[in-house]
């Protein structure tokens, strides 16, 4: 059953980010610290979490920069689209976003229902996968499932604030081992350091980019057509389909750095 996230929701996510115990600490250097959930199933989808502290960037700006899609084109070179699709309440939408994944690996898709909570001076941006005919599978992506994806942004003072990133998602196609080791080895750092610099750059974009306009902030400004949750289903990875790539080698991977192919 899909349902918007409430208060148990965000404070659960918010533990998570947190709380350190029962996760691994995989990487930490230059600022950036990776962990990964320990599980005992080699099977299940691992949660992978990191935390970048960002110097001269406030809370609010970095909270902006997360919802601005206009903005995401100029840093995230990951991505190959992304946009709204509907709004369902003042704090909730549906959207969909598509990334590069290195050749011959395919790209990957998701659908998902995405809430946001301000809390004083902190920040959560949760979501996770859902089913909507309007959007179904495409034949040119994976479409990748999010159980549950999201950012926490702690205020350090007025002018400057933590970042944490929690993500558990299930990418289908069985993904050889090289490929989520250099996730939370290489792939993950790089995209937090690029949040935290869009973030020192956002200021002085967005003065030159509809300044006034926030519908993050102000709901009033939102015009997207809404959404009737009753439309929207869970999005269950068994339904998808798997495609198998666990024998692709890491020397046939093509070395696609930062942005080749832009949004289209």
């Amino acid at each position: 059953m899909v349902h918007i996230p409430d208060d148990a929701d965000f404070n659960s996510f918010r533990e998570q980010c947190e709380n350190h115990e029962g996760w691994h600490c995989q990487y930490n250097k230059g600022g950036v610290t990776v962990w990964s959930e320990e599980q005992d199933s080699s099977k299940a989808v691992k949660k992978l979490k990191m935390c970048i502290t960002c110097k001269d960037v406030p809370a609010e700006i970095l909270y902006d920069v997360l919802h601005d899609t206009s903005y995401r084109k100029k840093w995230d070179s990951n991505m190959i689209e992304t946009y709204d699709i509907g709004r369902l309440t003042v704090n909730a939408d549906v959207g969909y976003y598509s990334w590069k994944c290195p050749s011959p690996l395919k790209n990957r898709d998701f659908v998902t229902l995405r809430s946001w909570l301000p809390l004083g001076n902190d920040y959560m941006i949760i979501n996770y996968s859902v089913k909507y005919p309007k959007h179904p599978p495409r034949k040119d992506f994976v479409r990748a499932v999010s159980l549950q994806t999201g950012y926490l942004i702690k205020a350090n003072g007025s002018s400057s604030c933590s970042l944490y990133y929690l993500t558990q998602v299930d990418p289908r196609g069985s993904l050889p081992k090289w490929v989520v080791n250099k996730v939370s080895q290489f792939v993950a750092p790089k995209a937090m350091k690029k949040i935290y610099k869009a973030g020192i750059k956002y200021p002085e974009w967005k003065r030159k980019h509809d300044p006034d306009y926030k519908p993050w902030v102000y709901p009033e400004q939102n015009t997207l057509p809404t959404v009737n949750l009753a439309d929207l289903s869970i999005q269950r990875a068994d339904e998808l389909e798997n495609i198998d790539e666990s024998g692709v080698s890491e020397e046939h991977i093509s070395d696609e750095e930062d942005g080749l192919s832009k949004d289209s």
